[in-house]
């Protein structure tokens, strides 16, 4: 027996037989110009999602670089700013990493701690598309961090669902 007080709702789904489901798979490519960098992309999105006509559906985003991050939250200057001092100071750059010795790697970036960040930050993230947007909280922006910049960098982007007018 649960002791949760909390109640689940059945909301019946919009059904539409006659909107054909689409596909679509773009790359958006981002020249950085920080080593750290935290850019809002949610713009971006939401316009690719717009160009493809798309009512309904989902949106996968997925970093192509283990040195960068896709991830939610506020993009609030002071936030931002306390983001990354989070992120030195968890895992900072001037620490001895395996990655970074000559004598144990052949990497010569250096940038160990660039992908232990990114590899908590996270690569991908999955959205819905309602009303022919990203479903985002009030204060959500998807951001793209840059962990070993300047570079360029490429962002996958899957784009799937019904059309806002019935394919014929």
């Amino acid at each position: 027996m649960s002791t949760t007080s909390a109640k689940r709702l059945h909301l019946t789904p919009e059904v539409r037989p006659t909107a054909a489901f689409q596909l679509y798979l773009e790359t958006l490519i981002y020249k950085t110009r920080e080593r750290l960098e935290l850019i809002n992309i949610t713009r971006d999105l939401n316009e690719l999602v717009r160009r493809r006509g798309l009512k309904a559906g989902l949106i996968i985003v997925q970093s192509l670089h283990t040195t960068t991050a896709i991830f939610i939250n506020e993009f609030q200057q002071a936030l931002l700013d306390d983001i990354k001092a989070f992120l030195e100071k968890l895992v900072g750059r001037l620490e001895y990493w395996r990655h970074n010795d000559p004598r144990l790697s052949e990497c010569d970036r250096k940038n160990a701690d660039s992908h232990l960040r990114a590899m908590l930050l996270g690569h991908t993230l999955s959205l819905p598309v309602r009303d022919g947007a990203i479903a985002l909280g009030n204060w959500q922006s998807v951001i793209l961090a840059e962990l070993d910049g300047p570079r360029e960098r490429a962002i996958q982007v899957q784009v799937l669902g019904i059309p806002a007018e019935p394919v014929r």
